[in-house]
């Protein structure tokens, strides 16, 4: 199957109360775990590709061949987005080119007037080309590829402003933040959440930070029009434990342990399990069916 817009899945979504969730990739072992765990699961998926894992996989027409042969070689027939995460304009601009199916602008740094301006003009590009177009509103905690967000919350209004504009999806900081989340923090605001759904009517709403929220919390969320989430530090962490404990048993050194292929096995099932897990409390099983 080949590659296709979020938005078709992401409305989907909404309408039946799950979330999809937007992995982040950062190399081919990564890229084929997730695809292989979404076709077993029987799951709608985004592929998520910020601008630094971009350049370290040389490029983003390098990932867009990547993920094209895989969805080939590997006979996946789920629906599978490509999507640029917490994209510059620039980088979103790039990414059109390239051949992604969907892009994340994320403007939330500009005022609200130059926000508007920027997402208002991708958005007429993303139409053209029928690909799916996230913008953001209130910056995200924490930092991503060197943008470090305190993770205020967003106006309700500017949310609503900005969904105006025909955008796909709406990512709005709620209290959530990227990576760990610290032990004092006080949770998601849901008041925020509502009031912004409120006003936003069937528009499908994004949760970044996915990793370290109470499973309780990402389903109130859900409930309350969240339809993507997104998910990176965790199957990071998964993954430099599994290589970790490859190594310090000595795997490495047995036969030809030290093959790339088998020091990268344990970290890249650790991925897959961590996935189905995601999708297990995202209620995106057996959506693609």
């Amino acid at each position: 199957m080949a590659l296709v817009s979020a938005k078709e899945m992401l409305q989907k979504a909404k309408a039946g109360h799950y979330a999809v969730g937007a992995f982040n990739i950062n190399n081919l072992e990564w890229t084929r775990a997730i695809l292989e765990t979404a076709q077993e699961c029987k799951s709608p998926v985004i592929l998520g590709v910020s601008e630094g894992a971009g350049k370290y996989m040389a490029g983003f027409k390098t990932v867009v061949g990547m993920v094209n042969g895989m969805l080939e070689e590997l006979n996946i027939t789920v629906p599978v987005a490509l999507h640029l995460d917490h994209g510059s304009y620039e980088g979103a601009k790039k990414c059109i080119e390239a051949g992604f199916s969907s892009i994340m602008f994320d403007g939330s740094h500009f005022s609200i007037e130059e926000n508007i301006e920027k997402t208002k003009e991708l958005v007429a590009i993303c139409n053209e080309k029928g690909m799916s177009i996230e913008a953001e509103v209130g910056s995200i905690g924490g930092e991503e590829d060197g943008v470090i967000g305190m993770g205020e919350c967003a106006d309700p209004k500017e949310c609503k402003a900005i969904a105006d504009l025909g955008v796909s999806m709406l990512a709005a900081g709620i209290g959530n933040i990227h990576g760990k989340y610290p032990e004092n923090w006080p949770g998601l605001r849901f008041d925020v959440l509502d009031d912004i759904q409120k006003l936003t009517g069937d528009m499908p709403l994004v949760l970044h930070g996915g990793t370290g929220i109470p499973e309780d919390m990402i389903k109130k969320a859900i409930s309350l029009g969240v339809s993507k989430i997104n998910v990176n530090t965790e199957c990071q962490l998964v993954f430099a434990a599994a290589t970790r404990k490859y190594i310090e048993e000595g795997k490495d050194l047995e036969g030809k342990g030290f093959d790339p292929r088998k020091i990268l096995a344990p970290g890249t099932a650790a991925i897959k399990d961590m996935v189905k897990q995601k999708m297990e409390i995202f209620g995106s099983i057996g959506k693609a069916e």
